[in-house]
């Protein structure tokens, strides 16, 4: 396995910087993260058409570029470090490889060319009250009356869930865990987005009321689906945790250069070089681990649950330290609102229990490994 990109990825991640640069800067951020919606379609626009990031790992009979993981990894690693506003993880991380995981042709050739031309936004609405990302926790029951399936309960913490298109919804049915696709406007869909201490990634609790649902792949076969998909989705998290990392790392160097006190650039100071030299060791480990796991997904290996894992735990990890450590290096400024430290580190921990905390996945590595 060879962990190295190749000139056109590379040139994906520059164009893609530099697109990022002038779209989603600092005032763009804040603007967009207080708006309900919490994107801009214009920019979701030219993501999906003038970039191609949304087909980017879509076979082309479904209207996609045919790439894999990389290629996507790439992009998050990018738009983590520019805290990109928009559903894009909900849509390219999570909702289409389920899609894709699920077998079901028709439904791929109905829902996936409209997500790869940036028409539909869509996401996977899993998590219910206790929170977790396994199987056991799915409860919600799925009803078939007059050949079709109906779903009533709740699902929380459903990533852009306010503003989906289309929502694959994890339900429970005789025959086990099954896979459903839900319209957005669907009647009896109650859609309530809520307060998260990260602004920048909107989240929703969905009230579903006899809503009709179209099943998606077999009864009962549905979570293989969902586990293949929240595993890739943890390297693409780690990717994009990777950048984040980065980003705060460049703004700590920035500051330790350019600030003086007693005549000299605080970067001078022991305590100071240590920390960021520390910082850096750390962005560069959970790089390694973040592009693993890509790899690993592209190579079908039967190594994903433990690198899906491995890189979500320490990627997680990684961006909060650096993002505390890049406060502490900014002093007072860096516990400001003005400063743009806080809204990495809120970033960095609500991105650490997305798709599953650190101590979730030790477990599953434990098990994996038979400790």
């Amino acid at each position: 396995m060879e962990l190295t990109f190749d000139a056109e990825q590379l040139e994906l991640g520059r164009v893609l910087r530099s697109f990022l640069e002038r779209r989603s800067d600092e005032a763009a951020v804040r603007r967009l993260m207080v708006t309900d919606g919490g994107f801009d379609e214009a920019v979701w626009r030219q993501l999906a058409g003038e970039l191609g990031v949304l087909g980017l790992a879509v076979p082309e009979q479904y209207g996609g570029s045919g790439y894999g993981l990389r290629e996507l990894g790439v992009v998050f690693e990018e738009t983590g470090r520019a805290l990109l506003c928009a559903p894009l993880f909900a849509t390219a991380a999570l909702a289409v490889p389920t899609l894709l995981a699920s077998g079901d042709a028709s439904a791929c050739e109905r829902y996936l060319p409209s997500i790869v031309a940036g028409d539909t936004v869509a996401t996977v609405a899993l998590t219910e009250q206790p929170g977790r990302w396994d199987e056991r926790s799915v409860s919600l029951p799925a009803s078939s009356a007059d050949g079709g399936w109906t779903l009533t309960g709740t699902k929380t913490n459903v990533l852009d869930g306010q503003v989906a298109a289309l929502v694959l919804v994890a339900a429970r049915t005789p025959g086990g865990v099954s896979l459903f696709a839900v319209d957005g406007s669907a009647p009896g869909l109650t859609r309530t987005a809520l307060d998260t201490m990260d602004q920048t990634r909107k989240q929703a609790r969905l009230d579903f009321d006899g809503v009709p649902a179209q099943l998606v792949g077999a009864q009962g076969e549905g979570w293989p689906a969902v586990q293949r998909a929240l595993q890739q989705a943890a390297t693409l998290l780690a990717c994009e945790q990777v950048g984040g990392a980065q980003r705060v790392l460049d703004m700590s160097v920035e500051y330790a250069t350019l600030r003086l006190q007693f005549g000299r650039p605080i970067g001078s100071f022991q305590a100071i070089k240590h920390r960021c030299a520390d910082m850096l060791v750390t962005v560069e480990s959970a790089r390694s681990v973040a592009y693993h796991g890509v790899w690993t997904t592209d190579a079908d290996s039967d190594e994903l649950p433990v690198a899906a894992s491995m890189a979500k735990v320490y990627a997680s990890e990684a961006f909060v330290r650096c993002a505390r450590d890049n406060i502490q290096i900014h002093g007072g400024v860096g516990f400001t609102w003005e400063h743009p430290a806080h809204l990495y580190l809120k970033r960095a921990v609500s991105s650490e229990l997305l798709l599953g905390s650190p101590a979730y996945h030790r477990q599953l590595l434990a098990d994996q490994i038979g400790v």
